[in-house]
Parts: structure tokens; sequence; C-alpha cells
């Protein structure tokens, strides 16, 4: 099935990265995929700042950001951002005074949890930190900063390092069919057997459910019977390591591996 992949959509936290690094290994990976003729698109919670950058600077079609709040992908050719939001610019605003209030009740409550540094930089959700900058909080009280966020009507996820909260029907998946259809032109639901999945946690669950190629890095093991959805394969590696190992047995099935890239790249130089 490899071998008819047409593009790969991946997780950016403890799949592309590594201890909270992207080891470069992975970015040549990314932008192997791409010069093969593979579009690649990060599927991520992190946040409007940082998916803005990502569109406009990787190897990337375009980024799915917040955990499918909006799309953003840049346009080369006219120099601008493409961007599409679920919720209009009123909607965030309102849910925003909503999700504020959800943040204070659960830092009175859950001791040791905190406001995520990004969330400067979001446009549409709530980021509880539970061990990016604080010390590890145990299971219980994650799944308890998920709880308060549903007691308040609002959806949560749970990911590798944050409970991201927001008000909306959507997710990683229905975002990531909206840009299929308006960024790359294709039916997600038609063509997700050549499209390929990198996760490693819980909020990658609709996309692992959803692809038949879903693969998770060796560190999704820590949420087997965890999630509504597990990965098809996983990698023998963690993190990045685990990625690059993906992308080479997707390579490989297209009859060139990342080595021989690599080497045709430097006698192009």
């Amino acid at each position: 099935m490899a071998a008819s992949l047409i593009g790969v959509f991946a997780d950016i936290d403890d799949t592309l990265t590594t201890d909270g690094r992207l080891p470069a290994a992975s970015y040549a990976a990314l932008e192997r995929l791409h010069e093969a003729g593979l579009f690649v698109a990060p599927i991520t919670g992190r946040p409007a700042g940082w998916c803005d950058m990502v569109a406009r600077f990787w190897p990337v079609t375009g980024v799915v950001g917040e955990n499918g709040a909006f799309y953003f992908a840049y346009d080369e050719a006219e120099r601008r951002m493409r961007r599409a939001f679920f919720a209009s610019d009123a909607e965030r605003a309102d849910n925003r005074i909503r999700l504020d209030a959800i943040g204070q009740r659960i830092l009175a409550e859950v001791r040791g949890a905190a406001i995520s540094a990004d969330q400067l930089y979001r446009e549409a959700d709530l980021a509880i930190d539970f061990c990016e900058d604080v010390a590890p909080l145990g299971k219980a009280d994650i799944a308890r900063i998920k709880a308060i966020f549903e007691e308040a009507g609002a959806v949560a996820k749970i990911s590798s390092i944050h409970v991201n909260g927001w008000f909306g029907d959507y997710d990683k998946l229905s975002m990531s069919r909206r840009f299929a259809a308006e960024i790359l032109g294709i039916d997600l639901d038609a063509q997700k057997y050549r499209i390929a999945f990198v996760g490693d946690s819980p909020n990658d669950a609709p996309m692992f459910g959803f692809f038949p190629n879903s693969c998770g890095v060796a560190n999704v093991l820590d949420f087997i019977g965890e999630m509504e959805a597990e990965p098809a394969f996983v990698a023998a590696r963690t993190g990045g390591q685990g990625f690059v190992e993906i992308v080479e047995t997707i390579l490989s099935a297209h009859g060139r591996s990342g080595n021989e890239m690599q080497r045709e790249g430097a006698d192009a130089r």
C-alpha cells in the first residue's frame, strides 16, 4: 500500500519531535517526502502563531492547527497565506470568554496544572499544560482537566503534553477533510487509502480510525487502551526517529530511499 501513497499527514509534538525538539532528521524526512512528490501536512494541536510559521517556512503544503480549528496554506505564486477557520471571528471571541472562565476553574481545582506557554498565540482553543513546562501530572489529574472542560460543554482532547479544550463540532479529521478539498483538490473519503497519517496520542484517534494507513511512533504504546482508535502500524522507535523510520518505509516503497535522495541532492549542488 505504501507505494500508492500520494501524501502524508503527521502530528508534530512527540511525532516529529523528540524530547521537545525537532531533530534535523525529522525535518529532512519532511523535505524528502516533498521532493518525492508527496504532499505533506502537519495536523497539530499547536497554535495559530506557530502554524503560520510552519505553513510559510516548512516544506509542507499546509497545516491544520489547534486540533482542527483552522488550516493555513501558503500560496507561493500569489505570495499570500490562505486561512480558513471553523468558527467566525465573533464566535471565537465569545468562546474565548467562556474558555478563560474554564481555565480559571482548572487552575483552582487541579494543582500543578498551568495555562500553556503558547496560549498567547492561539485563536480558538485553550491549552492546559500537564507536562511540557510543568512537573508531569498524574493520569487522574489529566482526566480531571478533561472532565472540567466537558462539564462546561466544551470538547476536550488529550495530547502528549496538553489537554486542549474548545467549543465547536470539529476535530483534526473534519478540518483535514476541508483542507484536502480546498487546498489539495481531493475527496479525502475517496482517497483515504492513498494517504498515511502518523501520530502519537489520544487526540490523534479520529485520524487513526479513519486512515487505513495510520501509523504511530512507538510512544503511542503509552496510550494503548485509552484511545477511541489505534494506529494500524507502530514504528519500532519513538518520536522523530519513529517518524523517520516510517518515512523511509514510504520512500523505499516509492523506489527511492532517503539516502538515495540525499545523494541526488548533494550531486545537484
